[in-house]
């Protein structure tokens, strides 16, 4: 045998014990890496495991009417299915005033058909914020996490506010993205230590400035949750939101058994269970006559950051910041939006509930005003909004 076959050997050896010792410094994270690329585009991740419940009361959905006994044209709710049809959806349900008027489901699913949230995940994460407020275990939402956070108490990083993590403004430098095992997007997702990982993330602004969407600011938010209540955030969530909504048990993403909870991602639930979440936040905190979260804190929600005023508190306020073409024709519909596929669109003024899901993103030319839109032109009792003068400099030239 040559010199150089026995140099190839040798090399190759020393990477297979190389890719072996790596792989035996951290299985649970490699096991996990692997199962996700090689089951790219599944229904539900094999690999959110371990997982902890967040547990449900099961308690009967809103009751299903006809769309005319809540004044809605039929025809304008089968012009938005056909569009959401077209678009890829699992499934368009629409409400008002706490009833289901309409319902269409495509890919074999129906309204408990259980469904990886994606991003929709963070919204809990604010919500039980408000709650957590309305408890007095938050003091309110100017805190900063050195009153919550006993590792930031002597950290530059504690001057972080509750409201900065809620409105993606942290100042925490992003993670590198990527698919690639060694991008911090990777390692976020399947690490096996998200918290230390968090709190060795560096500031690289002034909390409040700038908003930067990232996983850090409501995966943060949830360790202050969980260090204000003294209770695991998944038990937290489930006494004082889901139970009270009366959802099905669900699922919290873990990064190792006992671990953290992913909060920016990854929830398994029913899908009908965000109908839930839709009433509760149309309502502004009331759900079918019980006070959840205190008065005005969804409000507060929808309230503009000073780094984006179209973006709220992990709410999107305008059409155009979620990439539609056209504006929201009820000028105060705010939407949960997200990376993937889901939408849940909500206009207080009328009551009016839309969620939209689908496993996999939104097709490039997706209209996220068009389907709220079509609903909408459908309600018989929408006042369009008077029009607003033109600029006048367009009409007297020189004004």
């Amino acid at each position: 045998m040559s010199r150089a076959t026995l140099a190839l050997l040798s090399l190759a050896g020393a990477l297979v014990l190389a890719a072996l010792a790596t792989f035996l410094a951290a299985p649970l994270f490699w096991e996990r890496y692997l199962t996700a690329q090689a089951a790219r585009g599944a229904a539900l991740p094999a690999w959110y495991q371990p997982r902890e419940l967040i547990a449900g009361s099961y308690q009967p959905p809103a009751p299903r009417v006809t769309p005319q006994l809540e004044s809605i044209d039929a025809h304008q709710l089968e012009a938005a299915a056909a569009y959401a049809g077209s678009e890829g959806s699992l499934a368009l349900i629409v409400a008002r005033h706490d009833h289901i008027v309409f319902e269409r489901y495509w890919q074999g699913s129906g309204f408990d058909t259980l469904i990886d949230s994606q991003s929709f995940t963070r919204v809990l994460a604010a919500l039980a914020t408000g709650t957590a407020i309305a408890h007095r275990k938050i003091g309110w939402p100017d805190e900063p996490l050195s009153y919550l956070v006993r590792e930031l108490r002597q950290d530059p990083r504690g001057a972080i506010t509750v409201r900065n993590l809620l409105q993606f403004s942290s100042g925490l430098a992003p993670v590198s993205a990527g698919r690639a095992p060694w991008s911090g997007t990777a390692r976020a997702l399947y690490g096996t230590d998200i918290t230390a990982a968090l709190l060795a993330q560096p500031l690289a602004g002034v909390p409040g400035e700038s908003r930067v969407v990232q996983p850090s600011d409501p995966q943060l938010l949830s360790l202050a949750l969980e260090r204000a209540t003294g209770e695991r955030y998944a038990a937290y969530l489930s006494q004082a939101l889901w139970r009270r909504l009366g959802a099905s048990d669900a699922w919290l993403y873990l990064d190792r058994p006992g671990g953290a909870a992913h909060a920016d991602c990854c929830l398994l639930a029913r899908q009908g269970d965000w109908m839930r979440v839709a009433e509760l936040m149309v309502a502004d905190g009331n759900y079918r006559g019980a006070e959840i979260i205190r008065p005005d804190w969804v409000k507060a929600m929808r309230t503009p950051t000073p780094a984006d005023h179209d973006f709220g508190s992990y709410v999107y306020l305008s059409a155009a910041a979620a990439g539609a073409g056209q504006p929201y024709m009820a000028p105060d519909t705010f939407a949960v939006n997200n990376d993937g596929g889901h939408r849940l669109w909500l206009i207080p003024s009328l009551q009016l509930a839309i969620l939209c899901t689908a496993r996999s993103p939104r097709p490039a030319g997706f209209d996220d005003a068009r389907i709220p839109n079509l609903v909408v032109s459908g309600v018989r009792d929408f006042v369009p909004p008077a029009a607003r003068p033109g600029d006048i400099s367009a009409i007297v030239p020189g004004h």
